[in-house]
């Protein structure tokens, strides 16, 4: 049955494969808080990969998690793994539409 299923499940499926990829990136690389109040972890952008990916409009979750993880981007960005996810004029434009400045790095 799951041959008929539609091409958004394997999409899903591969989004959050890529997600799970990032974070064991990210742990391996010592990806460790910016800040005291914030654990960086790019699986709390994962509510944002619709917006980056195909220009819809950010959900509320994104925008808040986007604030969240705003101190950790220059730390993604740096990362080669989440580079070409995070620094991507869709990024920006998320980042922008949640009233979250991108930050300088």
């Amino acid at each position: 049955m799951r041959a008929s299923s539609s091409s958004s499940y394997k999409l899903s499926g591969s989004i959050v494969w890529w997600i799970l990829m990032v974070a064991v990136v990210v742990a391996a690389a010592g990806g460790g808080g910016v800040a005291a109040a914030v654990t960086c972890s790019p699986l709390q952008l994962s509510s944002c990969v619709s917006a980056i990916r195909s220009s819809t409009p950010p959900s509320k979750l994104c925008c808040t998690k986007i604030k969240e993880q705003r101190p950790c981007l220059c730390q993604y960005m740096k990362n080669p793994a989440l580079k070409p996810y995070v620094n991507t004029p869709n990024a920006r434009k998320v980042a922008s539409t949640c009233g979250t400045p991108f930050p300088k790095c």
